[in-house]
């Protein structure tokens, strides 16, 4: 019998960022430890569902509705921006990718821009700018552009070119007004793009090209446990924490990390084996330890809005026959808030085929 072929994503090698790798080298499977001499960092899947049930997430601990330029967004405006976006992403659902659509070239960023045009249609230049992936890692360039982009001339004008999210500008009034809708419409959307895009490219990364039997979902269910988008969760020192766990100071910090828990020999067979297979038989709403989208107290609000646009994109990858390139061997992944692979290259199962004749 000939030696069995080893799948293509068997070759590639994912390089953590120094201090998430000193994370695996030094924490894995340990229920708690000291990162800093004010923060904890908790492993364990019973001891962060203690602690995460606790009490509530504050407005300054909440990763997408933090205040924003010094005004508290409520959770009524919150929840208000989510099915607002929610109606924008609906749309975009209702019409299949057109089967001519090339989504091939460097992802996340390909996925990204192609996320942006088809959730945010026709909105003016200066609204789609805010979705730039360079304003994530500039706070101070995402200030300017939300201050020149309110102060322009010609403001946008309700009506049925725009987004129902575009509303928010075009319906704001006043300079002040304006700058707090194009604040507002960057925390709805972006979320949106960015951490569809990364997980996509994620699961590409990971585990392409893909078994036809396995659905799209489970791959990225088994992505998100690899590599979660919310790799880790902040708490602030409460009076509730010292009294779950004694090795828990008043002073204390609290990070939760999934990052972690989600490769946890006690909870995962074959913890760092991507394995879709292993969702068959699993909920994701009920597994201990995984969150991938937050603790089941307090799940992030948009996490129905992603799963559908990301098994959209990655039914039309599979589709249309794209795979990472095969001379692609390794792939870093950042110290960033969204976990994810900095840049790897998809293109044509029958374009590499020929390569390889």
């Amino acid at each position: 019998m000939p030696p069995a072929i080893p799948h293509p994503a068997a070759r590639r090698a994912t390089v953590f960022a120094p201090r998430l790798q000193a994370l695996f080298d030094e924490h894995l499977g340990k229920d708690l430890a000291r990162l800093e001499p004010d923060t904890i960092g908790i492993a364990g899947a019973e001891l962060a569902d203690r602690i995460l049930s606790a009490r509530k997430a504050t407005e300054t601990e909440r990763p997408t509705f933090k205040p924003l330029h010094g005004r508290s967004i409520s959770r009524t405006e919150a929840s208000a921006g989510i099915r607002t976006i929610g109606r924008d992403i609906r749309e975009a659902l209702a019409h299949p990718i057109p089967e001519r659509t090339d989504l091939s070239g460097p992802w996340p960023i390909t996925g990204h821009m192609f996320l942006r045009d088809l959730v945010l249609r026709g909105d003016p230049y200066r609204l789609r700018i805010l979705m730039s992936r360079k304003l994530e890692i500039d706070t101070k360039l995402t200030w300017t552009t939300i201050v020149v982009g309110a102060a322009l001339p010609g403001r946008p004008k309700p009506g049925p070119r725009l987004t129902h999210t575009a509303h928010l500008v075009a319906e704001a009034e006043g300079y002040q007004g304006r700058r707090y809708a194009m604040g507002m419409y960057r925390r709805l959307a972006a979320p949106v793009c960015f951490t569809i895009s990364t997980l996509v490219a994620n699961a590409l990364w990971l585990g392409a090209p893909f078994d036809e039997g396995v659905p799209s979902r489970n791959i990225l269910y088994e992505a998100m446990r690899l590599l979660p988008p919310s790799w880790n969760l902040l708490r602030n020192r409460s009076p509730e924490y010292p009294v779950i766990d004694d090795r828990i100071g008043p002073g204390d910090d609290l990070l939760m990390l999934p990052l972690l828990t989600h490769r946890d020999p006690a909870l995962w067979d074959a913890p760092d084996a991507f394995r879709p297979e292993r969702w068959d038989t699993l909920d994701p709403d009920d597994t201990p330890g995984y969150m991938p989208f937050g603790h089941a107290s307090e799940r992030c609000w948009g996490r129905h809005m992603v799963m559908p646009l990301a098994e959209l994109l990655l039914d039309h990858i599979r589709r249309t026959g794209l795979v990472v390139a095969p001379g692609q061997r390794t792939a870093e992944v950042p110290l960033l808030g969204l976990l994810g692979v900095k840049e790897i290259h998809i293109g044509p199962r029958s374009r590499i085929r020929r390569a390889r004749a």
